[in-house]
């Protein structure tokens, strides 16, 4: 396997363990990038830029990441906060007054980014073509009851977390949360990362698709437990119904799905992206801090913990973000970020000073701990040993 790239002196089991995932885990097209203090020391691609083709991957392929876009998502709303925008303690109906309809009126905004809103589901699934209907996904959430009182409990909002964020933003500043991305976090600091796929970038961007993950010296592959199992298989769990709020589910090669802003699911992004999107937020890159150090521990600090409803494991979540654990293993316990399902994965890690960001064309069955990433993970904490 030809890798090309770099990797700074310390650093190179990475690019081992970068290798080894093409070697033994199946890896199709991917690319790894970490900053440490703001400075690149990882920069890594290979494979194919198409899951089933041939052409190279290049530096500055971009794929969709899935949920990794939550993330950004989450800055949005903090960064408005920071500014004195937003009121993270205000009820979600004193920006979105239809919100306040079947019990939401105590939701609040902060609960959004904790995904303790209580509506992970819709009753009233979305088509993709209705899912990026701004005013009409906005209007079908806000009619939605909630499955939980709001603020009680948390499930993860794997689709409903685009219109929550995106009709705040909305409301907010009468810009799209793409827009706002583009404006005020991607372009300053020149990242290649979209939430909106704009035409004149779609050349830059591989086709993705499912890779099964390849058996291992005869060994029997990892099953999940009988409970989250049980959820994924059963079509009326709230699990099930969370993951299926679009339906049919969607073509992500589709140049429309592409477009489309959904904050939750269809963000597009280099290694790169994803990883100065993060060095951003931990202390700063080439000058530039999305956050102050105030609004950054907020990020990370618990907001929910324990069983999670809908994904059916032990989550924690900060502001918007997930915290290292079982279910989502990070560089250590301060780190905060998030997973896409599947494969991509972008965080940092303040108390070390990195920035990690990982992009795949080939999604596994994981959500939220995948094993080509988990590598990469485990080689950088192995570079700062």
């Amino acid at each position: 396997m030809d890798v090309n790239g770099v990797v700074a002196e310390g650093f190179e089991p990475v690019r081992d363990a970068f290798v080894r995932n093409f070697e033994t885990l199946g890896e199709r097209g991917a690319a790894v990038a970490v900053y440490r203090d703001g400075r690149k020391v990882v920069d890594l691609w290979g494979g194919t830029r198409d899951v089933d083709g041939t052409r190279p991957w290049e530096r500055g392929t971009a794929q969709i990441v899935r949920s990794a876009t939550k993330g950004v998502a989450a800055a949005v709303l903090l960064m408005l906060a920071e500014r004195g925008e937003l009121d993270l303690d205000a009820p979600i109906g004193a920006y979105w007054p239809e919100f306040k309809a079947r019990g939401k009126e105590h939701a609040l905004v902060r609960h959004v980014l904790a995904h303790r809103t209580g509506v992970p589901a819709l009753d009233r699934t979305l088509t993709p073509a209705e899912a990026a209907d701004p005013d009409l996904a906005a209007a079908v959430l806000a009619a939605q009851a909630p499955a939980w009182e709001p603020g009680t409990d948390h499930g993860y909002h794997a689709q409903t977390y685009s219109w929550l964020t995106g009709e705040l933003v909305r409301r907010t500043t009468g810009r799209s949360i793409g827009e706002w991305i583009a404006a005020e976090i991607a372009g300053p600091l020149g990242l290649d990362l979209w939430v909106g796929l704009p035409e004149a970038q779609a050349h830059r961007v591989g086709r993705v698709g499912p890779v099964e993950a390849p058996a291992q010296d005869g060994a029997l592959r990892a099953r999940p437990k009988r409970a989250v199992a049980e959820a994924y298989a059963d079509p009326g769990s709230l699990t099930c119904r969370a993951f299926a709020a679009i339906t049919p589910q969607p073509d992500e090669n589709d140049p429309a799905y592409r477009a489309a802003v959904l904050p939750a699911s269809n963000g597009v992004a280099t290694a790169d992206g994803l990883a100065r999107f993060y060095a951003a937020l931990n202390g700063g890159v080439d000058g530039i801090r999305l956050f102050a150090p105030e609004t950054r521990e907020q990020a990370r600090a618990e907001a929910s913990a324990g069983p999670d409803r809908v994904l059916v494991v032990t989550t924690r979540f900060g502001l918007g973000y997930m915290l290292h654990g079982g279910a989502s293993p990070l560089l250590g316990p301060g780190s905060f970020g998030h997973p896409g399902r599947g494969g991509a994965l972008g965080f940092a890690d303040p108390e070390s000073g990195i920035a990690f960001g990982y992009v795949t064309n080939g999604f596994r069955k994981s959500v939220t701990a995948d094993p080509r990433a988990q590598a990469l993970v485990r080689a950088v904490r192995t570079s700062l040993a």
